[in-house]
């Protein structure tokens, strides 16, 4: 299920002139903890990146071997670039990962938060089609099958709520299954753009063990925190 927002100073949203007086979204808001790093991938992605690199390579011990320390910073940082790489493939918006470990434990998950156009037939009026019919058959397109669905609504818009479990596909990189939750949410004044956060965990090594689930509540919990920008 969605998780409840508790939202005392939200401006209701109304109808008529009231309504109409509403800024247009110009963004979104999401609170995360400090231990996730934030990757905008439309403009100064290097410079996070670089940013990450550098703050990683800092924690390593000064009397660390240069031998072996040298071979694993390339080999992290090759996967870590290919990682933004991906994402940027996939013309998202930000990418969100967990970049300092829990004592000498990393968590295996990400973050990426794309938006999605529906392409409108010719003569179609907006928002003709009703939004959570629209979502559903955009979750659907990629043939996941066996998924949890659920709808409600955040900060005022429609949000529908996918959770399954992506099995490993090696040759597409992905060398372990992973429990997936996705949320699509109806930008306000704008029915056929979709705002869609995609969180992936591998938990400890099997998506649905006991860490998949506490890390699937905690995104749930972050989804809680989502208010658009406007203005």
């Amino acid at each position: 299920m969605l998780p409840k927002q508790i939202d005392p100073d939200a401006a209701p949203v109304g109808t008529g002139e009231a309504a109409e007086k509403i800024p247009p979204v110009t963004g979104y808001r999401l609170i995360l903890p400090g231990d996730w790093a934030h990757i905008p991938l439309r403009q100064g992605t290097e410079d996070a990146v670089r940013g990450i690199l550098d703050e990683a390579y800092a924690r390593i011990p000064a009397d660390a071997p240069a031998d072996k320390i040298g071979p694993y910073k390339r080999e992290w940082e090759r996967r870590f670039r290919a990682s933004v790489a991906n994402a940027q493939k996939n013309n998202a918006l930000d990418l969100y990962l967990p970049v300092r470990p829990k004592g000498d434990f990393n968590i295996g998950a990400s973050l990426l938060v794309t938006e999605c156009h529906v392409p409108r037939a010719p003569g179609r009026p907006p928002g003709a089609v009703e939004p959570t019919e629209v979502a559903v058959q955009l979750l659907a397109r990629d043939g996941v099958e066996n998924a949890d669905l659920s709808s409600g609504e955040i900060d005022h818009a429609l949000a529908v709520r996918r959770e399954h479990v992506a099995e490993a596909s090696p040759e597409k990189g992905a060398e372990l299954a992973s429990r997936r939750v996705e949320y699509m949410v109806s930008v306000p004044g704008d029915p056929d753009r979709w705002f869609v956060a995609a969180f992936s965990t591998v938990g400890g090594g099997d998506p649905r063990d006991e860490l998949a689930e506490a890390l699937v509540e905690w995104f749930d919990a972050v989804m809680a925190t989502f208010r658009w920008s406007r203005g």
